[in-house]
């Protein structure tokens, strides 16, 4: 892959869905919820958008291929 669209990929899922896990299991053991509530919007809002990006920039190197 090109321009280590693979590496992109990795990062954009484990922070779409690792870094709220990992915020689950510390409010699960604080026992304050809101560590996980501020952690959502912006996990979602980056992860997305990079996956969104990575996706398009994958898709247009296997075009141009």
């Amino acid at each position: 892959m090109k321009n280590n669209n693979q590496l992109a990929l990795l990062v954009s899922w484990v922070v779409l869905v690792g870094f709220p896990l990992f915020f689950l299991f510390v409010s699960l053991y604080t026992g304050q919820w809101r560590y996980l509530m501020w952690s959502l919007p912006p996990s979602f809002l980056a992860g997305f958008t990079g996956l969104i990006l990575t996706l398009n920039q994958m898709k247009k190197e296997k075009e141009g291929a």
